[in-house]
């Protein structure tokens, strides 16, 4: 009898995986569009700029193009620049004497965003880049340094097959309805919080 149930539950199971199973063919099928997306990384958890450089890296794997611009300049190089900085597939640019998390000078921060803005849009329009990450892009509009409709222009006359991240804690409301993607990544517990210092591999 324990047999009969068992086996009687074993094949529910594998009624249920194989009609899963059919439900994602399906809309495997019927996704026969091919062209480049746009993904946008929100929210007060860690793991945004993280989550887009593995994305790159994955890019990379395939042999792509790929170019950065971070819009927030930090104290002392960050473990992604060290690294991806001198890969002969990435054109890596940090925003200059910009904003940064310590300093707050409006005239230099509107020179620094207008100028990484251009070099974005230059990437934006550069059909030899498969893949462009604009790495906390979403303070220049929450400080209002730059215009969020030109930057929707740059990304619906972009090249078809090119990839695009953005990450940044909140985005224009106009971002969040034309990206193709959006993930918001939630602050359920962190280390620092606890008393855990910052630290060289995790924070930068």
């Amino acid at each position: 009898m324990a047999n009969t149930v068992m086996q009687s539950e074993a094949e529910k199971q594998q009624a249920r995986l194989l009609k899963k199973k059919a439900v994602v063919d399906q809309r495997i099928a019927a996704a026969t569009e091919e062209r480049g997306v746009t993904i946008l990384l929100t929210g007060n958890g860690k793991g945004k700029s993280s989550s887009a450089f593995g994305t790159m890296a994955r890019a990379l794997g395939h042999g792509q193009k790929c170019a950065v611009i971070q819009f927030i300049k930090g104290r002392k190089a960050t473990g992604e620049q060290l690294f991806f900085g001198e890969h002969p597939h990435v054109d890596f640019h940090v925003m200059g004497h910009g904003f940064t998390w310590e300093t707050r000078d409006p005239e230099l921060e509107q020179k620094a965003a207008d100028q990484a803005w251009s070099l974005a849009k230059s990437m934006l329009a550069n059909d030899s880049v498969d893949f462009v990450l604009l790495d906390e892009i979403t303070y220049m509009y929450k400080y209002g340094y730059l215009n969020e409709q030109d930057l929707i222009d740059a990304l619906a006359s972009r090249p078809a097959h090119q990839n695009v991240m953005m990450t940044g804690r909140t985005a224009p409301r106009i971002l969040l309805d034309t990206v193709d993607t959006h993930s918001k990544i939630a602050n359920e517990r962190h280390a620092f919080a606890g008393g855990v210092k910052a630290q060289s591999g995790i924070e930068w």
